[in-house]
């Protein structure tokens, strides 16, 4: 299973993607509460966040990556703190983000997935 369909079945489920560029099949961005939830199905299967992209109005607002934190994109504590500042600083922005899934969860996954076609 590829990190993108990983994404897409297991943590994006039930949200719209707001992107509405060119980039759309790559680039999910999501509402603030869609991106709150998001968030907390990240940190339940320990999927790193590299960097989150804010837009206000369709253009872009401001980025963070986890080295500014200097956290690890596996430790949910930047990601939330960053989630939160954002969301109190400016109301109305749209998110996305930059994942790393583990290999070890993929195939995980991939493992589950051809049992069930048996």
């Amino acid at each position: 299973m590829e990190q993108t369909e990983f994404l897409e079945k297991n943590i994006f489920t039930d949200f719209k993607n707001m992107n509405e560029g060119d980039d759309k099949e790559t680039i999910h961005r999501f509402s603030e509460s869609d991106f709150e939830v998001i968030l907390q199905r990240l940190e339940h299967f320990g999927i790193g966040v590299y960097s989150i992209h804010t837009w206000l109005n369709n253009e872009e607002f401001e980025n963070v990556a986890h080295d500014d934190f200097k956290k690890k994109a596996t430790d949910p504590k930047w990601y939330k703190k960053a989630f939160l500042t954002f969301k109190s600083r400016q109301a109305g922005l749209t998110y996305a983000a930059t994942y790393k899934v583990s290999n070890k969860l993929l195939a995980k996954y991939t493992e589950t997935d051809d049992e069930e076609v048996e």
